[in-house]
Protein backbone atom coordinates (compact mmCIF):
# COMPACT_ATOMS: atom_id res chain seq x y z
CA UNK A 1 0.00 0.00 0.00
CA UNK A 2 1.39 3.26 -1.20
CA UNK A 3 2.39 5.52 1.37
CA UNK A 4 1.19 9.11 1.81
CA UNK A 5 2.50 11.69 -0.28
CA UNK A 6 5.40 14.47 0.85
CA UNK A 7 4.34 16.54 -1.66
CA UNK A 8 2.29 18.15 -3.76
CA UNK A 9 3.81 17.51 -7.63
CA UNK A 10 6.92 15.97 -8.89
CA UNK A 11 8.11 17.93 -11.80
CA UNK A 12 9.78 16.00 -14.38
CA UNK A 13 13.06 17.67 -15.96
CA UNK A 14 16.35 17.19 -17.68
CA UNK A 15 18.21 19.25 -15.09
CA UNK A 16 19.15 22.75 -13.50
CA UNK A 17 22.16 23.32 -16.04
CA UNK A 18 19.81 22.75 -18.83
CA UNK A 19 19.48 26.27 -20.94
CA UNK A 20 16.86 27.14 -23.22
CA UNK A 21 13.49 25.35 -24.57
CA UNK A 22 11.65 23.42 -22.56
CA UNK A 23 13.93 22.34 -20.49
CA UNK A 24 15.01 25.66 -18.32
CA UNK A 25 11.23 26.42 -18.57
CA UNK A 26 10.25 23.23 -16.51
CA UNK A 27 12.93 24.52 -13.74
CA UNK A 28 11.60 28.15 -13.77
CA UNK A 29 8.31 26.66 -13.54
CA UNK A 30 9.54 24.51 -10.16
CA UNK A 31 11.09 27.53 -8.80
CA UNK A 32 7.87 29.93 -9.48
CA UNK A 33 5.96 27.07 -7.48
CA UNK A 34 8.46 26.67 -4.32
CA UNK A 35 8.56 30.30 -3.98
CA UNK A 36 4.42 30.91 -3.77
CA UNK A 37 4.31 27.48 -1.66
CA UNK A 38 8.04 26.39 -0.43
CA UNK A 39 8.00 23.01 -0.09
CA UNK A 40 5.68 21.99 -1.71
CA UNK A 41 7.03 20.34 -4.59
CA UNK A 42 9.99 18.36 -5.73
CA UNK A 43 11.87 17.19 -8.58
CA UNK A 44 13.18 14.01 -10.79
CA UNK A 45 16.14 14.33 -13.40
CA UNK A 46 15.17 12.12 -16.59
CA UNK A 47 17.77 12.01 -18.96
CA UNK A 48 19.33 9.17 -20.97
CA UNK A 49 21.90 8.41 -18.43
CA UNK A 50 19.37 9.22 -15.48
CA UNK A 51 16.27 8.55 -14.13
CA UNK A 52 16.07 4.71 -13.78
CA UNK A 53 12.72 2.94 -13.39
CA UNK A 54 13.57 2.31 -9.98
CA UNK A 55 13.97 6.20 -9.30
CA UNK A 56 11.03 7.01 -10.97
CA UNK A 57 8.43 4.51 -8.96
CA UNK A 58 10.24 6.06 -5.60
CA UNK A 59 9.82 9.69 -6.98
CA UNK A 60 6.12 9.61 -8.36
CA UNK A 61 4.68 7.66 -4.63
CA UNK A 62 6.45 11.23 -3.01
CA UNK A 63 4.16 13.27 -4.91
CA UNK A 64 -0.16 13.87 -5.57
CA UNK A 65 1.24 15.10 -8.94
CA UNK A 66 3.34 14.49 -11.68
CA UNK A 67 3.84 17.84 -14.16
CA UNK A 68 5.87 17.32 -16.74
CA UNK A 69 6.60 19.01 -20.47
CA UNK A 70 6.72 16.98 -23.43
CA UNK A 71 9.55 16.77 -24.24
CA UNK A 72 11.55 17.14 -22.44
CA UNK A 73 14.80 17.20 -24.08
CA UNK A 74 15.43 16.68 -27.78
CA UNK A 75 12.08 14.50 -28.75
CA UNK A 76 14.56 12.15 -30.40
CA UNK A 77 16.45 11.19 -27.59
CA UNK A 78 14.75 11.36 -24.22
CA UNK A 79 10.76 9.67 -25.16
CA UNK A 80 10.86 6.73 -23.25
CA UNK A 81 11.62 7.89 -19.56
CA UNK A 82 9.36 10.43 -19.10
CA UNK A 83 6.79 8.33 -21.08
CA UNK A 84 6.88 5.69 -18.31
CA UNK A 85 7.02 8.01 -15.49
CA UNK A 86 3.44 9.21 -16.93
CA UNK A 87 2.49 5.28 -16.88
CA UNK A 88 3.52 4.81 -13.26
CA UNK A 89 1.68 8.05 -12.32
CA UNK A 90 -1.32 6.33 -13.73
CA UNK A 91 -0.84 2.91 -12.34
CA UNK A 92 0.06 4.68 -9.12
CA UNK A 93 -3.10 7.06 -8.94
CA UNK A 94 -1.42 10.15 -9.36
CA UNK A 95 -2.38 13.04 -11.23
CA UNK A 96 -1.25 13.96 -14.22
CA UNK A 97 -0.15 17.69 -15.56
CA UNK A 98 0.89 18.00 -19.48
CA UNK A 99 2.42 20.81 -20.45
CA UNK A 100 2.07 21.05 -24.31
CA UNK A 101 3.47 23.99 -25.92
CA UNK A 102 2.27 22.80 -29.40
CA UNK A 103 0.35 20.50 -32.15
CA UNK A 104 -1.08 21.52 -34.84
CA UNK A 105 2.45 23.16 -35.81
CA UNK A 106 4.72 20.19 -35.37
CA UNK A 107 5.62 17.33 -37.46
CA UNK A 108 3.33 14.47 -38.22
CA UNK A 109 6.19 11.98 -36.20
CA UNK A 110 6.14 14.44 -33.73
CA UNK A 111 3.04 14.18 -32.99
CA UNK A 112 2.73 10.58 -33.07
CA UNK A 113 5.46 10.08 -30.52
CA UNK A 114 3.57 12.81 -27.95
CA UNK A 115 0.12 11.52 -28.47
CA UNK A 116 0.77 8.63 -25.54
CA UNK A 117 1.54 11.49 -23.41
CA UNK A 118 -1.69 13.22 -24.38
CA UNK A 119 -3.61 10.13 -22.79
CA UNK A 120 -1.81 9.80 -20.00
CA UNK A 121 -2.19 13.18 -18.97
CA UNK A 122 -5.37 14.37 -16.91
CA UNK A 123 -5.03 17.84 -17.41
CA UNK A 124 -3.10 19.11 -20.15
CA UNK A 125 -2.23 23.04 -19.95
CA UNK A 126 -1.87 25.10 -22.85
CA UNK A 127 -0.47 28.64 -23.19
CA UNK A 128 -2.78 29.46 -26.68
CA UNK A 129 -6.38 28.92 -27.57
CA UNK A 130 -5.22 28.69 -31.41
CA UNK A 131 -2.97 25.69 -30.02
CA UNK A 132 -5.74 24.54 -28.52
CA UNK A 133 -8.28 24.55 -30.94
CA UNK A 134 -5.60 22.87 -33.36
CA UNK A 135 -5.24 20.36 -31.18
CA UNK A 136 -9.15 19.80 -30.83
CA UNK A 137 -9.06 19.82 -34.43
CA UNK A 138 -6.76 16.93 -35.31
CA UNK A 139 -8.62 13.56 -36.38
CA UNK A 140 -7.15 10.80 -33.97
CA UNK A 141 -6.51 13.44 -30.81
CA UNK A 142 -9.09 15.82 -30.69
CA UNK A 143 -10.79 14.29 -28.40
CA UNK A 144 -8.19 15.04 -25.94
CA UNK A 145 -8.40 18.71 -25.97
CA UNK A 146 -11.78 18.22 -23.26
CA UNK A 147 -8.61 17.89 -20.74
CA UNK A 148 -7.08 21.24 -21.80
CA UNK A 149 -6.71 24.36 -19.48
CA UNK A 150 -5.02 27.43 -20.68
CA UNK A 151 -2.62 29.61 -18.05
CA UNK A 152 -0.27 32.67 -19.05
CA UNK A 153 3.42 31.97 -20.47
CA UNK A 154 6.06 33.77 -18.90
CA UNK A 155 9.22 34.62 -20.99
CA UNK A 156 11.84 32.33 -20.80
CA UNK A 157 15.12 34.61 -20.48
CA UNK A 158 15.01 37.80 -17.84
CA UNK A 159 16.99 40.74 -18.73
CA UNK A 160 19.79 41.17 -16.61
CA UNK A 161 20.85 44.27 -14.72
CA UNK A 162 24.16 44.50 -16.90
CA UNK A 163 24.93 43.37 -20.10
CA UNK A 164 27.63 41.91 -22.07
CA UNK A 165 29.70 43.15 -24.51
CA UNK A 166 30.63 41.35 -27.76
CA UNK A 167 32.40 41.74 -30.96
CA UNK A 168 28.68 41.55 -32.78
CA UNK A 169 27.18 44.18 -30.46
CA UNK A 170 29.91 46.42 -31.03
CA UNK A 171 29.48 45.62 -34.59
CA UNK A 172 25.80 46.37 -34.52
CA UNK A 173 26.69 49.76 -32.47
CA UNK A 174 28.84 50.94 -35.17
CA UNK A 175 26.41 50.29 -37.97
CA UNK A 176 23.54 52.58 -36.23
CA UNK A 177 26.31 54.94 -35.77
CA UNK A 178 26.48 54.98 -39.49
CA UNK A 179 22.54 55.69 -39.63
CA UNK A 180 21.77 51.64 -40.48
CA UNK A 181 18.33 50.78 -39.34
CA UNK A 182 18.89 47.60 -37.53
CA UNK A 183 16.21 45.29 -37.86
CA UNK A 184 15.93 41.74 -35.55
CA UNK A 185 14.97 38.70 -34.85
CA UNK A 186 15.76 36.89 -31.60
CA UNK A 187 14.96 33.02 -31.16
CA UNK A 188 15.77 29.91 -33.12
CA UNK A 189 15.52 29.66 -36.70
CA UNK A 190 13.07 27.25 -38.56
CA UNK A 191 10.30 27.65 -40.74
CA UNK A 192 7.35 28.01 -38.26
CA UNK A 193 8.34 31.29 -37.76
CA UNK A 194 8.75 32.28 -41.44
CA UNK A 195 12.47 33.80 -40.69
CA UNK A 196 12.72 33.91 -44.82
CA UNK A 197 10.28 36.71 -44.85
CA UNK A 198 11.89 39.19 -42.83
CA UNK A 199 14.49 39.05 -45.99
CA UNK A 200 11.87 40.32 -48.34
CA UNK A 201 11.20 43.10 -45.72
CA UNK A 202 14.66 44.03 -45.56
CA UNK A 203 15.09 44.02 -49.43
CA UNK A 204 11.99 46.80 -49.31
CA UNK A 205 13.79 48.88 -46.78
CA UNK A 206 16.92 48.87 -49.18
CA UNK A 207 15.03 50.00 -51.93
CA UNK A 208 13.26 53.02 -49.71
CA UNK A 209 17.16 54.28 -49.21
CA UNK A 210 16.97 52.80 -45.75
CA UNK A 211 20.30 50.82 -45.49
CA UNK A 212 18.68 48.17 -43.26
CA UNK A 213 21.15 45.30 -41.23
CA UNK A 214 18.77 42.56 -40.35
CA UNK A 215 20.41 40.45 -37.72
CA UNK A 216 19.22 37.39 -36.44
CA UNK A 217 19.70 36.59 -32.73
CA UNK A 218 19.68 32.97 -32.68
CA UNK A 219 20.42 30.04 -34.36
CA UNK A 220 18.99 27.12 -37.20
CA UNK A 221 17.63 24.45 -35.93
CA UNK A 222 18.75 20.91 -37.63
CA UNK A 223 16.02 19.00 -38.65
CA UNK A 224 14.80 17.37 -42.19
CA UNK A 225 14.19 20.52 -43.95
CA UNK A 226 16.97 22.43 -45.82
CA UNK A 227 16.38 25.21 -43.34
CA UNK A 228 19.62 27.09 -43.48
CA UNK A 229 20.31 26.42 -47.17
CA UNK A 230 17.13 27.99 -48.30
CA UNK A 231 17.52 30.82 -46.14
CA UNK A 232 21.02 32.04 -47.73
CA UNK A 233 19.51 31.08 -50.98
CA UNK A 234 16.61 33.67 -50.83
CA UNK A 235 19.06 36.38 -49.47
CA UNK A 236 21.40 35.51 -52.36
CA UNK A 237 18.24 36.32 -54.11
CA UNK A 238 17.10 39.26 -52.85
CA UNK A 239 20.32 40.47 -53.18
CA UNK A 240 20.78 41.40 -49.61
CA UNK A 241 23.29 38.78 -48.00
CA UNK A 242 25.48 40.80 -47.21
CA UNK A 243 23.06 42.86 -44.85
CA UNK A 244 22.53 39.96 -43.33
CA UNK A 245 23.68 38.76 -39.77
CA UNK A 246 22.71 35.73 -37.95
CA UNK A 247 24.60 35.18 -34.50
CA UNK A 248 24.35 31.73 -33.61
CA UNK A 249 23.38 30.21 -30.63
CA UNK A 250 24.64 32.39 -28.07
CA UNK A 251 25.01 31.50 -24.50
CA UNK A 252 25.13 34.22 -21.60
CA UNK A 253 21.93 36.18 -20.79
CA UNK A 254 23.96 39.28 -20.53
CA UNK A 255 25.33 39.03 -23.99
CA UNK A 256 21.97 37.95 -25.51
CA UNK A 257 20.32 41.11 -24.19
CA UNK A 258 23.54 43.26 -25.01
CA UNK A 259 22.78 42.25 -28.59
CA UNK A 260 18.97 42.90 -28.23
CA UNK A 261 19.83 46.23 -27.40
CA UNK A 262 21.64 47.64 -30.52
CA UNK A 263 18.57 46.20 -32.29
CA UNK A 264 15.82 49.44 -33.77
CA UNK A 265 12.81 47.10 -34.22
CA UNK A 266 12.42 43.45 -34.33
CA UNK A 267 9.77 42.08 -36.85
CA UNK A 268 7.63 38.94 -37.03
CA UNK A 269 5.45 37.44 -40.44
CA UNK A 270 3.53 35.02 -38.97
CA UNK A 271 1.17 32.92 -40.50
CA UNK A 272 -0.70 31.65 -37.61
CA UNK A 273 -0.15 35.41 -36.45
CA UNK A 274 0.81 36.10 -32.64
CA UNK A 275 -0.17 33.96 -30.04
CA UNK A 276 0.23 33.92 -26.80
CA UNK A 277 2.91 31.36 -26.48
CA UNK A 278 5.27 33.24 -28.59
CA UNK A 279 7.73 33.76 -25.24
CA UNK A 280 10.57 34.83 -27.93
CA UNK A 281 8.13 38.10 -28.24
CA UNK A 282 8.44 38.50 -25.27
CA UNK A 283 12.10 39.03 -24.44
CA UNK A 284 12.32 41.17 -27.22
CA UNK A 285 9.30 43.80 -25.72
CA UNK A 286 12.06 43.39 -22.86
CA UNK A 287 14.30 45.11 -24.66
CA UNK A 288 12.34 48.28 -24.82
CA UNK A 289 12.01 48.17 -28.28
CA UNK A 290 8.94 47.96 -30.54
CA UNK A 291 7.81 44.14 -31.89
CA UNK A 292 5.99 44.33 -34.95
CA UNK A 293 3.74 41.29 -35.35
CA UNK A 294 1.47 39.85 -37.72
CA UNK A 295 -2.15 40.20 -35.39
CA UNK A 296 -3.64 36.91 -33.72
CA UNK A 297 -6.06 35.15 -35.63
CA UNK A 298 -8.54 34.99 -33.19
CA UNK A 299 -9.85 37.94 -30.76
CA UNK A 300 -9.37 35.71 -27.63
CA UNK A 301 -5.92 35.06 -27.74
CA UNK A 302 -5.12 36.84 -25.13
CA UNK A 303 -8.39 36.97 -22.55
CA UNK A 304 -6.78 34.92 -20.37
CA UNK A 305 -3.50 36.36 -20.20
CA UNK A 306 -3.90 40.13 -19.56
CA UNK A 307 0.23 40.72 -18.81
CA UNK A 308 0.91 40.10 -22.55
CA UNK A 309 -2.46 42.11 -23.34
CA UNK A 310 -1.46 45.02 -22.31
CA UNK A 311 1.70 44.81 -24.02
CA UNK A 312 -0.11 45.18 -26.78
CA UNK A 313 -2.76 47.81 -25.97
CA UNK A 314 0.16 50.58 -24.81
CA UNK A 315 2.04 49.74 -28.25
CA UNK A 316 4.72 47.81 -27.16
CA UNK A 317 4.47 45.12 -29.24
CA UNK A 318 2.75 46.93 -32.59
CA UNK A 319 0.54 44.35 -34.38
CA UNK A 320 0.02 44.27 -38.70
CA UNK A 321 -3.34 43.42 -39.95
CA UNK A 322 -3.48 39.53 -41.25
CA UNK A 323 -3.29 39.71 -44.91
CA UNK A 324 -1.32 42.88 -45.21
CA UNK A 325 1.55 42.84 -47.49
CA UNK A 326 5.47 43.12 -47.08
CA UNK A 327 5.02 46.98 -47.22
CA UNK A 328 2.75 47.34 -44.64
CA UNK A 329 5.12 46.01 -42.53
CA UNK A 330 7.81 47.75 -43.99
CA UNK A 331 5.53 50.80 -43.24
CA UNK A 332 5.13 50.12 -39.54
CA UNK A 333 8.47 49.51 -39.01
CA UNK A 334 9.29 52.67 -40.07
CA UNK A 335 6.34 54.37 -38.22
CA UNK A 336 7.08 52.94 -34.71
CA UNK A 337 10.70 54.34 -34.74
CA UNK A 338 8.84 57.91 -34.60
CA UNK A 339 6.86 56.92 -31.98
CA UNK A 340 8.06 58.12 -28.36
CA UNK A 341 9.46 54.90 -26.39
CA UNK A 342 7.93 54.50 -22.93
CA UNK A 343 10.22 52.24 -21.03
CA UNK A 344 7.85 50.14 -18.19
CA UNK A 345 9.01 47.88 -15.52
CA UNK A 346 8.57 44.60 -16.54
CA UNK A 347 7.73 42.38 -13.67
CA UNK A 348 9.33 39.38 -14.41
CA UNK A 349 8.83 37.56 -11.11
CA UNK A 350 4.99 38.63 -11.77
CA UNK A 351 4.75 36.36 -14.78
CA UNK A 352 5.85 33.90 -13.23
CA UNK A 353 3.59 33.92 -10.24
CA UNK A 354 0.70 33.79 -12.72
CA UNK A 355 1.64 30.60 -13.89
CA UNK A 356 2.38 29.61 -10.73
CA UNK A 357 -0.70 30.28 -9.09
CA UNK A 358 -2.59 29.06 -12.46
CA UNK A 359 -1.16 25.66 -12.46
CA UNK A 360 -1.18 25.37 -8.10
CA UNK A 361 -4.78 25.33 -9.06
CA UNK A 362 -4.72 22.43 -10.47
CA UNK A 363 -3.34 20.42 -8.05
CA UNK A 364 -5.97 20.21 -5.24
CA UNK A 365 -8.58 19.07 -7.93
CA UNK A 366 -8.86 14.57 -8.52
CA UNK A 367 -10.92 15.17 -11.81
CA UNK A 368 -9.91 17.62 -14.53
CA UNK A 369 -11.58 20.74 -14.99
CA UNK A 370 -11.69 21.61 -18.72
CA UNK A 371 -12.19 25.45 -19.24
CA UNK A 372 -9.05 28.24 -18.67
CA UNK A 373 -7.12 28.11 -15.51
CA UNK A 374 -8.49 30.39 -13.33
CA UNK A 375 -5.42 32.53 -13.33
CA UNK A 376 -6.83 36.14 -14.79
CA UNK A 377 -9.42 36.21 -11.60
CA UNK A 378 -6.55 35.06 -9.26
CA UNK A 379 -3.38 36.75 -10.34
CA UNK A 380 -2.48 40.77 -9.01
CA UNK A 381 -2.48 42.70 -12.03
CA UNK A 382 0.18 43.58 -13.88
CA UNK A 383 2.57 46.47 -12.90
CA UNK A 384 2.47 49.86 -14.71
Amino acid sequence: MDSEPVYQALFLGAGARVRGGFGQFTHLLYEAVEEFDPGSCTTLTLTRSEGSLADIWRAVGSARNVVSNFPILAWKRVIFRPLAALLIARLRGRRVILLQHEWAGLHWLRRIAYLPALLLADTIVMFSPLVRRGLADDWLAGWTARKCVLAPLPPNIEAPPGIADSRLRQRLAAARKEGRLVIGYFGSIYPGKQPKALLRIGAILRDRGQNPLIVYVGSFIQGTDNVEQEFYARAAELGIIDDVIVSDYVASDHEVFGLLSQIDAFCYLLDEGLTARRSGILACAQSGRPVIVTGPAEPDEFDHHPRFKELIDRGAIVVVARGSDDEAYADRIVSALKWPSVQAPFDFDGWWLDIALALRTQFGSLIPSPGTAPDAAQTPPAET
